[in-house]
């Protein structure tokens, strides 16, 4: 049977936005203060990031270990053993030898980076003319302006490429989750009467 007074509801929904937002704005801290602290030490965040992909890979590795023993022949099986060895051979190379791997994470971000750029840049040119497609040219000038600076200083770029723009990303991410949950706060408050 339908209540003829629907604040009780209203009433409960708002203090569960009110409790996760809180947690929200908790989480969003904590990634103001991980991002603060990449930024001031890039080295720093940057091998934390080498370790991460170092056991990412190992655990790649072992699920394609696992998957490969689940049926579809022995082609199957030994491409997925394969492919398992050679991510857990990454991943222990990673572990092993951090900084080395960071300098190779540091020159396949320059090539990804200057590949972005050449896409944004076609993209530039395949929509020229139309509304906004000026933005187009700048995200791609400064994209490949990024992607230069990592290749051309690499390896000396390896020191501060990852860990800053891992540190500029968690900033960024903090920043909009604490905008979120202070205006999902102010919503559920707005719906208390």
């Amino acid at each position: 049977m339908a209540s003829a007074n629907p604040t009780p509801g209203v009433q409960v929904a708002a203090q569960f936005v009110k409790k996760t937002s809180g947690l929200y704005i908790a989480m969003a801290v904590v990634f103001i203060i991980l991002g603060i602290f990449a930024i001031v030490e890039p080295a720093v965040a940057g091998l934390a990031v080498t370790i991460l992909v170092g056991w990412l890979l190992i655990f790649g590795g072992v699920a394609h270990l696992v998957a490969a023993f689940s049926g579809g022949g022995a082609g199957r099986v030994i491409w997925h053993v394969l492919i398992g060895i050679v991510f857990i051979a990454g991943g222990i190379y990673y572990l092993m030898h951090p900084l080395l791997g960071l300098g190779t994470l540091t020159l396949i971000l320059a090539v990804i980076i200057l590949m972005a750029a050449l896409f944004e840049l076609i993209a530039f040119f395949a929509s020229r003319g139309r509304a906004g497609s000026g933005w187009l040219l700048m995200n791609a000038v400064i994209t490949l302006l990024l992607g230069a600076l990592i290749w051309f200083h690499w390896p000396s770029s390896t020191v501060w490429a990852i860990g800053t723009l891992v540190g500029v990303n968690l900033l960024m991410t903090g920043i909009s989750r604490l905008m979120l949950g202070v205006a999902a706060r102010k919503v559920s408050s707005g719906l208390v009467v």
